[in-house]
């Protein structure tokens, strides 16, 4: 396993999704998913040019923090947050991905002492497998959330079914995308809406496609 070349090659075809996409490859962040390496691992990404590190896990989000943080990297915790853990790891995020219920942003917005930058989690998929919101319960979850102080709401993030093919996965980023555009227009203070997380490994080129700025990379890095 060369992590280099890897690192290089993942690099060369966000580069070229982002040309086909008429975009500019700085229009989209690398997140490098170090769930299943150790933090030398992480490391060697870490030197061939990833400042985005993200983990699924609270553990795992630790140690790497621990090792890491005198590297200048912005840390992405991406998985699902069980309330009584929100206290261990929420201060030391820069973007939290998986806001899935209003019982969660409560319990962030009492152990925060700084603004968390969170992306809503939506469901588009309907998948009854996935967390997150339908997206016709956003109004209602950005009404409520709107007097939280420690919360920005930067984004959206979803995920697509394993097994959809390229039709379906063009469907729902496109429809990711429109409705962070709706939000965006809504102009809401500390909801910006500018940012979109989706795409992994196996999908990231269509992502790109539709307006991702954040792409969770995993197994890719790994190989």
């Amino acid at each position: 396993m060369s992590i280099k070349r890897n690192y290089d090659e993942v690099m060369a075809s966000i580069e070229e999704a982002c040309h086909h996409a008429h975009r500019t490859k700085d229009s989209v962040n690398v997140i490098a998913v170090t769930k299943y390496v150790d933090s030398s691992i992480a490391k060697e990404l870490v030197d061939a040019g990833i400042h985005h590190i993200g983990e699924n896990r609270v553990d795992k989000f630790l140690d790497k923090y621990k090792s890491l943080q005198d590297n200048g990297l912005v840390w992405h915790l991406i998985g699902s947050l069980q309330r009584r853990k929100v206290k261990d790891v929420i201060n030391y995020v820069d973007y939290f991905h998986a806001l899935d219920s209003l019982s969660l942003a409560a319990e962030i917005e009492k152990r925060a002492t700084k603004t968390i930058n969170c992306f809503l989690q939506v469901n588009i998929s309907g998948e009854e497998s996935k967390h997150g919101f339908a997206p016709e319960e956003l109004d209602d979850v950005i009404e409520n959330l709107q007097s939280f102080e420690h919360i920005r709401l930067v984004g959206l993030m979803t995920m697509a079914p394993i097994d959809a093919n390229a039709e379906e996965l063009d469907a729902l980023f496109a429809k990711a995308s429109e409705i962070c555009q709706t939000l965006a227009a809504k102009h809401i203070p500390n909801m910006p809406f500018t940012e979109l997380s989706m795409g992994m490994s196996g999908d990231f080129e269509q992502a790109i496609q539709n307006g991702a700025t954040f792409v969770r990379i995993g197994s890719a890095f790994f190989r």
